[in-house]
Order: C-alpha cells, then sequence, then structure tokens
C-alpha cells in the first residue's frame, strides 16, 4: 500500500512539474526570437556601413550622406537591447545550477554589454555630428582624414572592448547550457568552440592588429541561429527541465 502512495505521489510531482513548466515553452520562444533579432540586427548594421568604413576619407564619406550610419546605428541599438533582456529570461533557470555562474551571465550579458552598446552607438552619433561640423568650418581635406582615421581608430578599440564583453557573457551562457542540459549539449559546445574563434580574433583586434580574418566570426553566428531555431521549434529539454524544477521545490 505504501509503494502505492509512493508511486502515486511520484505522478502527481511529475503532474506539478509539467503544469510548471509549460510556460517555460514560451520562455523558450522568447529567448529565441531575441537571439534572432540581436542576430539579424547586427548583420543589417554591418551591411549598411560597411562602405563607410572601407573608405579611406570616413568623415567626408559620412558627412555625404548620414543616412546608412544612423540606421547601422538605430540597428546596434536593437541588437544591444534584444540581447541584454534575453540573460533575464534564463536567468530563473540557470540559477537553479549556479547561482553565481547564472548572476555573473546576467551582469555580463545585461547591463556591462548594453551600456558597451550604448557608447558604442553614441561614438557614431558623434562621428555623425562632428562630420557636418568640419565640413561647415572648412576645415582642411588632410586634416579631416586625419581625424577620420582617428576616430574610425577609436570606433575600432570600443568595437574591441565590446567583442570582449560580448564573449564572456556567452561563454558563461553556454557553460550554463551545457551544465543544465536544456539545450543539447552539441549547440553548447559549438557555441564555445565558436566563442574561442571569436575570442582569440577579437584580442588581436584589441591589441590593433587586423588580420582580416572576420570569417571566424561566422562559426559562433550561425550556431546563435541554430540555437535560435532550436529554442522555437523544439524548447528546452523536458527531463533537464524537470530536474531544475525538482531542486527549485526542494
Amino acid at each position: 500500500m505504501k509503494e502505492v502512495t509512493d508511486n502515486h505521489r511520484i505522478s502527481n510531482f511529475d503532474e506539478i512539474v509539467m503544469v510548471k513548466t509549460k510556460p517555460s515553452r514560451h520562455t523558450a520562444i522568447v529567448v529565441g526570437i531575441l537571439y534572432i533579432i540581436g542576430t539579424l540586427s547586427g548583420i543589417l548594421s554591418h551591411l549598411f556601413t560597411r562602405n563607410i568604413w572601407e573608405n579611406n576619407n570616413t568623415l567626408m564619406t559620412i558627412a555625404a550622406d548620414q543616412t546608412p550610419l544612423l540606421v547601422g546605428a538605430f540597428f546596434i541599438l536593437l541588437m544591444g537591447f534584444s540581447l541584454a533582456a534575453m540573460p533575464v529570461f534564463l536567468y530563473p533557470y540557470f540559477k537553479q545550477k549556479s547561482e553565481s555562474l547564472a548572476l555573473a551571465m546576467v551582469i555580463f550579458r545585461g547591463p556591462i554589454e548594453a551600456s558597451t552598446y550604448i557608447l558604442f552607438v553614441l561614438s557614431w552619433l558623434f562621428l555623425a555630428a562632428f562630420s557636418q561640423e568640419s565640413i561647415l568650418m572648412g576645415i582642411d581635406a588632410k586634416i579631416i582624414i586625419g581625424l577620420g582615421d582617428f576616430f574610425v581608430h577609436t570606433n575600432d578599440l570600443i568595437a574591441s572592448v565590446l567583442s570582449l564583453v560580448f564573449i564572456t557573457g556567452s561563454a558563461l551562457l553556454y557553460f550554463l547550457f551545457y551544465f543544465t542540459r536544456l539545450i543539447p549539449r552539441w549547440i553548447s559546445v559549438w557555441g564555445l568552440l565558436g566563442g574561442a574563434l571569436y575570442l582569440a580574433l577579437a584580442l588581436v583586434k584589441f591589441f590593433g592588429v587586423n588580420p582580416h580574418l572576420d570569417f571566424l566570426y561566422v562559426p559562433l553566428a550561425v550556431q546563435e541561429m541554430v540555437m535560435a531555431i532550436w529554442l522555437i521549434t523544439k524548447g528546452f529539454d523536458s527531463e533537464a527541465e524537470a530536474a531544475l524544477m525538482q531542486k527549485a521545490s526542494k
């Protein structure tokens, strides 16, 4: 009789877990959508501003047409806010495994990363304003080119810092996904390996060297899209989620 009662309790617990975890399906979808918005926004920003940074006279190019830079800045902000919102939805799950790691992930991928994106956008807006003023003041063309190079170099440094912040938060995220098993481990490992390539390139650029190996960013970008699609279509692993919920109920 006791065995039947225990089995009944276990069954009831499983039912409770299933009821509690239903909202997680929506959470997984939201996280996946935020990832897609963030990744696509970053790609669109690059496409709109690519010609600006490849031009030898950056300030003159911006002064002639500020629209690409302003649109690119908008997409950077959109990327920053969407990626900064994502950790908030994952924290309740991750903290069941390691509250300290989960909190570190939220801090890096939330306020720190968002602040860096804002600083990045402000540097672009300053560049847009200065480009107009430099033309109106009739500054010598050589000086304008020199100032343009200076601002581009400053922008590259901010981008390098942003990359280091981003990859630190990503590493924490994929470690937590790996240990919680909320998504398949091969996706988490892919993210960690892609992050290692991303980090290597970011460190090289941080010290002022551009090896022109931007294709090393591709593995992580593709992984993020695969993970986003997985979260939207499959959601979190039910067994891993049930284990986390059971731990939370104790």
